[in-house]
C-alpha cells in the first residue's frame, strides 16, 4: 500500500493574533473597524463643537471651568488634612453642609437630587453616616472597589423623606469633584448614549454597583487613550467630551 504524505500542520498563530483573535471574541471597545469608526465620528463632533478641543476657549467657559472651579474649592475647604480635623472634631454636620454647598455651585445634580440630598443629611446620624462614608472613599486605605461598595451602602442607608437618594449621580458627583483623576460623574441617560454612539455597551442597572462603575471607568480609559493627542487633563475633560456625545445641548 502505498504512503500517503503527511498533512502540512497548519502555522502557529503568533501571540499577538491570539490575543486580537480573543479580544475580538470579547467584543471589548475599541476592537473593531466599526468601533474605530465610532470613534473617529465622536472626535469629530467635538472638535465640530469645540474647535481648539480641551483648550477651546468656549469648551472651557461652557464645559470645564465651573467644574474645576468646584475641585478648587473642596480642595480649600475639604482636602485630606481639614476633612479629618474635622472629622476628629465631630463636626459632621458641618463636613456635610461644606459639601452639598460645592456642589450645589455646579449644574451637575438634578434639583430633586439636591434636595433629597440636603434632607438625608440634615439629621445628626444622617450627617454622621454621610461625612464618615465620604472621608473614606476619598483618602481611605482601602481598594478602590471597596471604598465605592462601601459608599453605597452609605448612601442607600441615609434618611429619605420621598425621593430616593441613591442615584448614580449622587454617588459618583462628589468622588468626581474631589478627585477628578480618578472618579467619572455618571449621568446614566446621557453617558449611555455617548457609549452608544461611540460603538460600545455598559451593562447598566439603576441601582449602584461597583462592577458596573468599573466598567465605566474601563470604558473612559479607553476614550481618553482614543483622544490622547488632544491632551485631556482629568475627568473633566473625559465627562465632557462624552456629555457632548450624547447630550441634546449638543444636536448632530
Amino acid at each position: 500500500m502505498a504512503q500517503t504524505a503527511p498533512r502540512p500542520r497548519k502555522k502557529a498563530s503568533p501571540p499577538r493574533a491570539l490575543e486580537r483573535r480573543k479580544r475580538l471574541a470579547k467584543g471589548l471597545p475599541g476592537t473593531s473597524r466599526q468601533t474605530d469608526i465610532a470613534a473617529r465620528r465622536a472626535r469629530g463632533k467635538f472638535l465640530g463643537v469645540f474647535p481648539g478641543g480641551f483648550r477651546d476657549e468656549d469648551y472651557l467657559a461652557l464645559e470645564r471651568d465651573y467644574k474645576w472651579a468646584a475641585h478648587m474649592r473642596w480642595q480649600d475647604v475639604l482636602c485630606e488634612p481639614v476633612f479629618r480635623r474635622l472629622l476628629e472634631q465631630r463636626k459632621f454636620s458641618e463636613i456635610a453642609s461644606l459639601a452639598t454647598a460645592i456642589e450645589a455651585r455646579t449644574n451637575l445634580l438634578f434639583s430633586f437630587e439636591k434636595m433629597a440630598l440636603r434632607d438625608a443629611v440634615r439629621s445628626p446620624a444622617g450627617s454622621q453616616a454621610f461625612a464618615t462614608a465620604l472621608f473614606e472613599l476619598l483618602y481611605g486605605n482601602e481598594p478602590l472597589d471597596t471604598r465605592f461598595s462601601r459608599w453605597i451602602a452609605a448612601v442607600a442607608a441615609l434618611p429619605r423623606r420621598q425621593t430616593r437618594v441613591l442615584t448614580w449621580p449622587v454617588v459618583t458627583v462628589f468622588g468626581f469633584i474631589a478627585q477628578p483623576k480618578t472618579h467619572f460623574f455618571f449621568k446614566p441617560t446621557v453617558t449611555r448614549e455617548a457609549i452608544r454612539r461611540y460603538g460600545a455597551a455598559l451593562a447598566y442597572a439603576s441601582r449602584p454597583t461597583w462592577p458596573i462603575y468599573r466598567d465605566l471607568l474601563t470604558f473612559v480609559r479607553k476614550v481618553r487613550a482614543d483622544t490622547s493627542d488632544l491632551r485631556p487633563r482629568d475627568m473633566i475633560d473625559m465627562q465632557s467630551f462624552l456629555w457632548v456625545q450624547g447630550s441634546d445641548e449638543y444636536p448632530d
